[in-house]
């Protein structure tokens, strides 16, 4: 079944590509927000920018530092020979993944080279300028992936041998500085790139680099989050079923799933979120460049863009400052001490980094916005009120991961809960305590959300609709851009998970225990006799701590999918304003039935992407399942060490079927967006148009509740698990068994599904807006919706493709 899945790929590219060849006839040019002019800067604002650029390039050169940093520490050579292997797999892993990027990038390029070139008239060199931009978004989600997954495997058996020595903050800082060293150069990365535009490319073709540098990192984006969420809930499942099946320790050696969910923490909670956050910072970056382009005020728009990318060049600034802080009062606080609470120097890492961040917010905007500037003189306040609104989103990035810790952290009440019904009821009640963690969180943090962007509309009324037009839209927008504002420490502390996670395998992979006299072998090489039983409890609690900061930072980014979505919806709006010359409100509103409709499809949508990335994770476990059983060794002659090829052979499965369940999902998604912006066509009247915008609406609005259920029932159980674990020492018994079945049901949950919801939201609204410039062009309307039923059965073929064909098949 899975072995023809290339065909299938070459076939439904083709038939796809052939319709959009249709699409594009050259009878449908129209003025596209594709189109934007940018601004001249002044002398001055080229240079504050091109001291940017420096910072940036600073920003680089401490993330190397600290790279080198973490692979200067000594390890075992047993701990060093397990992460090497870990890394093999993970690079074979990567170059799969790359090779399915490059058919994306293929087909994308080809799109965008008839876009620009045939419709819009650009010349061969702006075409291949705008392409450039959109190879180079690809490469830039999957090179910092590439870069995340190497620190990560550097600095995981650095870890585990350290747990050693007994010195607890050291095990706390070097997956932190592993973490920084990811988050600082992902967002240096993206600012060169993005500055690189705004001061280089000529105006007429900045605004459409702009546009293709987004598509690029967002397609490059979803297919990593996709994959690499199916892929390590498959190696994961695999591998913890098996402590039922066989009764077996943690990360036993001789389970040739254990490797793969090595791998497994690195695609998904590695590659992922690094993509994921790399993208997210540039797609909201270019909706605000898009918005003050086409809707503030003309004498304005060079200063607001200065001050958006000034504001953003000293929040890494901000974030290295609070990450420095933070280890000198870390030092301070548990330097001597021999245990402590691993997750309270990480909250107070991202609490320092809130307030310095607002701070300096506030600083910055009054001296570029403030008294005596142009800006000055038609709206004396509006330093003060840009910095609320930003400031409300950084002050959320600190607020959400403190509600999210309610629910997933292992000392809160939702957790110890989970644990109570598991000794009550076992898996069932275990699985319903988890549900009824994720449904509070949903709400919890929806009421924070939308208590947040209410305090930016208000704000965006003293002042801001004298400079713009929709200011209220535009205050959405930078609620999104402040949740990112601390993006290096956010990355960082979700960077934390995998390094500790992957830490505590390898520490049992490498049978360091059993190696004769390795206690005195170890005080001659490295100077300090190490203490086993220590080194494992604080490998689980920090793992425990690694749980809790991942989920943490989840919410945070899907947050900024969908109120970043909203800035991005209205370019979609003044498009429709512009194209049929109505004004939005007589037809965007709940007295059109088409509205209802579009909600409805929206929510249909997200459901269907939710089962059909279960189902994907579920038949690879089996098939992990299968094999693992048929070739675990466990009898007492058999090799106690990780058999290599058998792990390989489970790494492969775990890929086969990432790829197929991506393909179906990815081909699905893309022809809903084009099928139901054709069918919103106003080939009879306007109306219908109210339906794609609802659609938009919906995916963004159900897609936010459902993630962050998911995210936080799926962080629930599994640090329920750990507390089992942990603290109550239950390894092996029924109780233990019955979180690890609730464990296996949230894995999907929160690093499948949830985490990949952001790269789909943003990607529907970003590819949406394109097609549905195309359905309402007056000369293609007429035909658009017959267009629009030949998509949405492409789209119903892959949503029947995504369960039956990837169904658990029979004996």
């Amino acid at each position: 079944m899975l072995r023809k899945v290339p065909k299938s790929i070459t076939s439904v590219a083709n038939m796809t590509f052939f319709l959009l060849l249709f699409l594009y006839s050259p009878s449908v040019a129209f003025a596209s927000e594709a189109n934007l002019i940018l601004p001249e800067l002044t002398s001055a604002q080229n240079s504050l920018l091109m001291v940017g650029i420096a910072v940036c390039a600073l920003g680089m050169l401490f993330s190397f530092y600290q790279y080198a940093q973490v692979k200067a520490l000594r390890a075992h050579s047993s701990m060093l020979e397990v992460a090497d292997v870990i890394y093999e797999t993970c690079k074979t892993y990567m170059i799969q993944q790359g090779k399915f990027l490059s058919i994306l990038l293929l087909f994308i390029g080809i799109c965008i080279a008839f876009y620009f070139g045939y419709l819009q008239a650009v010349s061969i060199g702006g075409v291949l300028l705008i392409l450039a931009w959109t190879v180079i978004g690809i490469l830039g989600s999957y090179s910092v992936a590439w870069y995340g997954i190497r620190v990560n495997t550097l600095a995981n058996s650095r870890m585990a041998f350290s747990s050693l020595e007994r010195k607890p903050l050291r095990l706390l800082n070097i997956p932190l500085d592993a973490g920084m060293s990811i988050g600082v150069l992902l967002i240096c990365v993206e600012l060169i790139m993005m500055l690189l535009i705004i001061l280089f490319v000529p105006r007429e073709l900045a605004g459409s680099s702009f546009i293709g540098f987004a598509i690029g990192e967002s397609l490059g984006a979803s297919a990593l989050r996709i994959a690499g969420g199916i892929f390590t809930k498959i190696a994961d499942i695999g591998s913890d079923l098996m402590k039922i099946v066989f009764k077996i320790k943690e990360d036993d050696p001789r389970n040739p799933g254990v490797i793969a969910d090595c791998t497994g923490d690195n695609a998904g909670d590695s590659v992922g979120p690094t993509a994921d956050g790399f993208e997210t910072y540039g797609v909201t970056g270019v909706a605000l460049v898009s918005f003050i382009v086409l809707a503030a005020d003309s004498n304005l728009q060079a200063i607001l863009l200065t001050w958006i990318f000034t504001m953003r060049i000293m929040m890494v600034i901000t974030s290295v400052t609070a990450f420095y802080c933070n280890k000198f009062f870390s030092e301070m606080s548990y330097g001597k001490q021999d245990d402590f609470d691993f997750e309270q120097p990480l909250t107070n890492l991202v609490w320092l980094t809130s307030i310095l961040s607002i701070v300096v917010t506030f600083i910055v905007s009054y001296f570029l916005l403030g008294p005596g500037t142009l800006v000055a003189a038609k709206a004396p306040s509006l330093w003060m009120i840009l910095s609320i609104i930003i400031s409300c989103g950084t002050l959320g990035a600190a607020l959400i991961p403190e509600f999210t810790k309610i629910f997933t952290s292992g000392k809160s009440a939702h957790v110890q809960e989970v644990v109570k019904a598991s000794k009550a009821g076992g898996p069932s009640l275990n699985i319903l305590a988890g549900l009824v963690a994720g449904n509070f969180s949903a709400f919890w943090l929806g009421i924070v959300i939308c208590g947040l962007m209410f305090a930016a509309y208000v704000a965006s009324g003293f002042g801001l609709a004298g400079i713009m037009i929709y200011p209220s839209i535009f205050a959405f927008g930078l609620v999104a851009f402040g949740f990112l504002g601390m993006g290096p420490v956010t990355i960082a502390v979700d960077s934390y998970g995998p390094v500790t996670d992957n830490a505590q395998s390898i520490y049992e992979l490498s049978l360091i225990e059993a190696i004769p006299d390795i206690e005195d072998k170890i005080t001659k090489e490295f100077g300090f006799k190490p203490d086993f039983d220590k080194a494992k409890y604080y490998l689980e609690a920090n793992d425990g701590a690694g749980n809790t900061f991942k989920a943490t930072a989840k919410p945070v980014l899907i947050g900024t999918a969908v109120v970043g979505a909203t800035t991005m919806i209205f370019s979609l709006i003044l498009v429709i304003k512009n194209v049929l010359g109505v004004e939005p409100e007589t037809i965007l509103n709940l007295l059109n039935p088409y509205t209802i409709l579009g909600f409805l499809c929206g929510g249909a949508v997200i459901y269907w992407f939710t089962g059909a990335s279960i189902q994907a994770v579920s038949t690879g476990a089996y098939r992990a399942v299968e094999y693992i059983k048929q070739n675990i060794q466990l009898d007492e002659d058999a090799n106690q060490k990780a058999a290599t090829e058998k792990s390989k052979e489970v790494v492969k499965i775990c890929t086969q079927y990432a790829q197929a369940g991506m393909f179906n999902i990815f081909i699905a998604i893309f022809s809903f967006a084009m099928a139901f912006a054709c069918l919103s066509a106003p080939s009879t009247s306007n109306e219908p148009v109210a339906f794609f915008v609802a659609y938009l609406i919906s995916i963004a609005t159900f897609g936010l509740f459902q993630a962050v259920f998911m995210a936080n029932a799926g962080g629930c159980w599994d640090n329920a698990k750990k507390v089992v674990e942990v603290d109550l020492k239950e390894k092996g018994s029924a109780l233990h068994d019955a979180s690890v079945v609730g464990d296996t049901v949230g894995d999907p949950f929160k690093d499948t599904s949830s985490v990949a919801l952001n790269p789909i939201i943003k990607f529907t609204t970003l590819f949406g807006l394109l097609a549905m410039e195309i359905a309402i062009s007056e000369s293609f309307k007429h035909i658009a919706p017959y267009i629009g039923v030949v998509f949405l059965a492409i789209a119903l073929i892959f949503v029947w493709r995504s369960f039956y064909n990837m169904r658990i098949p029979s004996e």
